[in-house]
């Protein structure tokens, strides 16, 4: 997922999970008292197919209407701000609703949630074998909200338009953005080495190389925003950048001018 988001940590998403297994579990007992009410006569076979009913509709009914009727959100949920998205960002769909019911039957109700705990704990997003099959994840809306994406250097918007950004990898993009973020807070020395560091493991996943002599911060910068200018347009579908980003082509801008040699990535080391 390249935009920012919260993901919901595993003792947030148990405790929404035990709020829907309790509603569950009532509307299933509420369920079966209405319709042993309703009986004038038992009839063994009849009641058998009702309790079926009742626990399919309870298992699979409960957690697709109520996702797909909100967007993502059960009752437990929507109380502690969790949402359920696809990998990509967008809304979950239909299908990934239905797939993550059919897995909760097996690894939450079979075997009393072991396999979606241990799951969760070696997924690095804190998936459960249904996140995993429908190809979803757990967001939070009430954690904190991430820092904002880089601005884009104005001499840079026509490189950063050019580039092919599909071998970089999330890794190496959090790197960046962490570094970013912390910048202004590191010694002067060590944040210099870091920098052409980092801008080095970036422009070697990138092309084209950036502009000679443009200092790393500025890459990194470049580099992060236009992807993120890319994952929204993706995602809102208009033509053109976003508010604060540039549209997909610019005119060329004059590159910095070079004070030393250039290195393979693109910008002079510190002298």
């Amino acid at each position: 997922m390249v935009l920012d988001v919260a993901l919901a940590q595993l003792p947030v998403r148990a405790a929404g999970a035990l709020i829907d297994l309790t509603v569950m579990f009532v509307f299933y007992i509420l369920g079966l008292l209405m319709w042993a009410a309703t009986l004038a006569d038992y009839d063994p076979a009849l009641t058998a197919a009702v309790v079926i009913i009742f626990t399919v509709l309870v298992l699979l009914g409960y957690p697709v209407v109520f996702e797909m009727a909100t967007r993502g959100r059960s009752l437990g949920k929507m109380a502690l701000g969790l949402r359920v998205v696809s990998e990509d960002g967008g809304p979950e769909r239909f299908r990934q609703a239905l797939f993550r019911a059919l897995a909760a039957v097996i690894e939450i109700w079979m075997f009393f949630g072991g396999p979606a705990v241990i799951c969760s704990l070696i997924s690095p997003k804190g998936k459960r074998i249904g996140d995993v099959f429908a190809g979803t994840v757990v967001i939070s809306e009430r954690g904190p909200r991430p820092a904002p994406p880089p601005v884009m250097p104005p001499a840079l918007a026509w490189w950063a338009a050019s580039l092919q950004l599909s071998g970089l990898g999330a890794e190496q993009a959090e790197l960046a953005r962490q570094f970013l973020d912390r910048a202004a807070q590191l010694d002067p020395a060590i944040r210099d080495e870091m920098a052409y560091r980092i801008a080095g493991e970036v422009t070697a996943r990138i092309s084209p190389p950036p502009p000679p002599g443009t200092p790393p911060q500025f890459v990194l910068a470049a580099v992060l925003a236009e992807r993120h200018r890319r994952e929204l347009h993706r995602l809102a579908g208009p033509v053109g950048g976003g508010p604060g980003h540039p549209p997909a082509a610019q005119p060329p801008a004059a590159p910095p001018p070079v004070r030393t040699p250039p290195t393979a990535g693109g910008f002079a080391p510190p002298t």
